[in-house]
């Protein structure tokens, strides 16, 4: 049989043709591929057990219910979540983040509540250059002295909440405190915040109590407060320790005598446990149960519906570290890795939180209100702002 030229360069045209087509849609698959983002990998390292369990509960809720809100994404990219439980227990923050750095390879760090643990994952992020994003632990060296690009805090440093009091105190004309807390970076940290302001506002500190980590046999430290006949106390203490706190405090009979005042996690997310010896307590914190607007509403009712459960603090402070984890990597199209650009957008934006707008400040921790609260009705009552806009001063931060 004899085929034509004519043919064969037609067949031959033929050929070509799929042969490109073929190559053209391997290659468009690959850039699809190249296009579409694996799964965003974060890593949760938070207190699932111990003295801060219910709080490391909370904060994860409240990520997790933003990360709903935004249809399983962040910025095109599928949560994935890695999980490991910290203990509160700073001798192995180490090995601990290194699993999720090392081992599970997550793209971001979330965590934690007890400020010591918090200071080995800002060491490790720093070394590593992994994106860690703080939602409670205020140990005042992680936007302090150890501040980098790519660590951030959605909660406070320990430092606000004790100077927001310290300034409501001095006004409020007390003259001499007792202050008492546990021996640690965020017991000592609030206390230097709330001695600043205090004595700045005429008043003096007269005796400093504490005990170990997570120590709660306050009976003998009740004996030293009563014998100092102070005007007043100031606390901190959070989670199962504030509890048995309060109720001691009310029970040695100190409540009716010497007034209690404290940071707000002296009675966040811990009411129903301390009943009506907590009724009237002054705190100061950057959040309130009843602060009655429409965006602190819907959150708590979504909260409510989802985790059967009313929220705190804690699950605003999981929650905006979800929306400033967003705000950060919308701006680099999901990298995680491109520090200076999530840094820049995060300083540029306003927050729009469930506690009231914030800002971030140049060292990366919220610039915020902090209200002056009242226990009544199982409820951590607004009834003023202790002080406005707090900016951390950031001591040490040379970014």
């Amino acid at each position: 049989m004899t085929i034509s030229l004519n043919t064969l360069a037609r067949r031959g045209a033929q050929v070509l043709a799929l042969t490109a087509l073929t190559a053209l849609t391997a290659l468009a698959a690959s850039m699809a591929s190249a296009q579409t983002p694996g799964k965003l990998k974060v890593g949760l390292m938070l207190p699932y057990t111990g003295t801060f369990a219910s709080l490391g509960n909370a904060i994860e809720n409240g990520f997790r219910q933003h990360v709903t809100e935004l249809g399983g994404k962040i910025s095109g990219r599928e949560v994935e979540y890695f999980k490991v439980d910290d203990e509160s227990d700073p001798s192995k923050a180490t090995d601990n983040v290194n699993k999720l750095i090392k081992r599970d390879q997550v793209d971001v760090l979330i965590g934690t509540v007890h400020s010591g643990v918090a200071m080995a994952m800002a060491k490790a992020a720093k070394e590593s250059g992994t994106l860690l994003i703080v939602p409670n632990a205020g140990a005042d060296a992680v936007t302090g002295a150890m501040c980098a690009q790519n660590i951030f805090r959605s909660s406070f440093s320990n430092w606000q909440p004790g100077y927001a009091m310290g300034e409501v105190m001095a006004k409020k004309g007390i003259k001499k405190v007792v202050t008492i807390t546990w021996k640690y970076a965020a017991g000592d940290e609030s206390v230097r915040g709330f001695k600043e302001s205090f004595e700045k506002g005429g008043g003096t500190v007269v005796k400093e109590l504490s005990l170990p980590f997570p120590g709660v046999e306050f009976q003998g430290l009740l004996t030293e407060i009563a014998a100092a006949k102070p005007d007043a106390v100031f606390t901190f203490f959070a989670g199962g320790g504030a509890v048995k706190f309060v109720k001691d405090y009310a029970a040695a009979g100190l409540k009716k005598s010497i007034p209690l005042y404290g940071s707000g996690f002296l009675t966040d997310g811990t009411l129903d446990a301390q009943g009506e010896a907590a009724d009237g307590l002054f705190t100061a914190l950057h959040y309130a149960d009843s602060l009655g607007t429409k965006r602190d509403n819907a959150f708590r009712l979504t909260y409510a519906k989802t985790y059967k459960l009313q929220p705190d603090v804690y699950a605003v402070q999981g929650y905006d570290a979800a929306q400033m984890l967003a705000i950060g990597l919308n701006a680099t199209k999901g990298d995680a890795s491109k520090a200076a650009e999530i840094s820049a957008a995060l300083g540029k934006a306003t927050i729009d939180s469930p506690r009231g707008p914030f800002t971030i400040s140049k060292a990366h921790n919220p610039v915020q209100d902090f209200y002056l609260r009242q226990v009544g009705a199982k409820e951590n009552k607004k009834v003023g702002i202790a002080s406005a806009k707090l900016e951390d001063p950031a001591r040490g931060c040379k970014l």
